[in-house]
């Protein structure tokens, strides 16, 4: 039962490795709405369903589960999403780990990390840009090549014909014309079908996900607001990484189908637990551990989070060093040997977890 069980469930976690790289660049949540404009108008919000993934493992596969957790135990700064920044001669700052999503559990802050933005004089998100629509728009025509297939290629002619329906298939079912896609890079349109139906239509009715509210909130209460990135440099990344990663994410996640929900849910667990180290352990235990995935999972992690976290600290300097400031990156940046609570300390600051 337990095989059948962990068998049954890979396709659920390889469409939630997917759901954990789109949470990486936070502004391609930004594109769900102008995406949507073209899709089918809801009446109303669905309501959220899904159960918790990690709880069957526990409760079906109790020494699977001991193994996530003891990896995940052993991953640097892996548990926690506030962490205090102070170096000799700066006021303090706070690094905050965000989750690109309208759910109330991840837009309602800890209590720390609320005290912690109220008193902050500057708030700094991974980029202003999604903040203003025209920006947005120029930087995607500047570079059409990173959204679109600019010469014959469609995303049906990079499918098998039994993928090629099944996509199609489940655009159909989401009120997406496959016509209307065709030419679209496949993690643009992943970024409609990984995320389930309640948090697409918050989106789109203009619900702001947790990273743009605090860069909103910021303004409206007279704070700065800075970035540490420019939208075609997370563009530019995302598009470096091999097609057929894109590829099999995709098809993978449109046949999974409501068991979007599952994975959704999944992943807000585990950030409401502040369980930044699990999410890898959890993939390496339940995936197939081949050598094409371990190659994939390397240069996502090198490309999207290891180098982007060096960008991020040299950007962050001389805005930490004016002190008082609220830094909320998306929660993966954090642990790990390489991630952003470490490269902080290598930069000469002491970073302590905040409770």
């Amino acid at each position: 039962m337990k095989r059948v069980i962990a068998i049954a469930d890979r396709t659920a976690f390889a469409s939630l490795k997917l759901l954990v790289a789109l949470n990486v660049l936070f502004f391609l949540s930004f594109l769900v709405i102008a995406l949507l404009a073209a899709g089918k108008a809801r009446a109303e919000t669905p309501v959220c369903a899904g159960a918790d993934m990690l709880s069957a493992l526990q409760k079906d596969d109790p020494a699977a589960y001991r193994k996530i957790e003891t990896e995940a135990a052993a991953t640097p700064n892996g548990k926690g999403l506030l962490w205090k920044l102070e170096k000799p001669g700066e006021r303090p700052s706070f690094l905050f780990g965000t989750m690109h999503m309208t759910d109330p559990r991840v837009t309602t802050l800890p209590p720390a990390a609320q005290k912690a933005f109220d008193a902050a004089d500057t708030v700094v998100i991974e980029t202003t840009e999604v903040l203003d629509k025209q920006k947005m728009m120029a930087a995607f025509l500047k570079e059409p090549e990173l959204m679109m297939f600019t010469d014959s290629t469609t995303l049906s002619s990079l499918l098998s014909p039994d993928d090629a329906a099944a996509v199609n298939k489940a655009l159909d079912a989401r009120g997406i014309p496959p016509a209307s896609v065709a030419k679209m890079k496949p993690w643009m349109l992943s970024t409609m079908v990984a995320l389930p139906a309640c948090e697409l239509a918050r989106q789109a009715g203009g619900t702001p996900v947790l990273d743009i509210k605090l860069a909103e909130d910021a303004k409206a209460s007279g704070k700065a607001v800075d970035g540490l990135e420019t939208v075609a440099d997370q563009l530019r990344a995302m598009a470096s990484l091999p097609l057929a990663f894109h590829m099999k994410g995709l098809v993978d996640t449109l046949k999974l189908g409501d068991r979007v929900n599952d994975v959704n849910e999944t992943m807000i667990v585990l950030y409401q637990r502040g369980d930044t180290g699990m999410l890898w352990p959890l993939f390496r235990a339940v995936l197939p551990g081949d050598e094409d995935d371990s190659a994939s999972h390397a240069a996502f992690e090198e490309i999207m989070i290891t180098s982007r976290n060096n960008v991020m600290i040299d950007h962050a300097r001389p805005i930490l060093a004016k002190g008082n400031v609220f830094m909320a990156v998306g929660a993966l940046h954090l642990p790990g040997a390489e991630g952003l609570v470490e490269d902080f300390r290598k930069a000469g600051y002491t970073v302590t977890a905040v409770d």
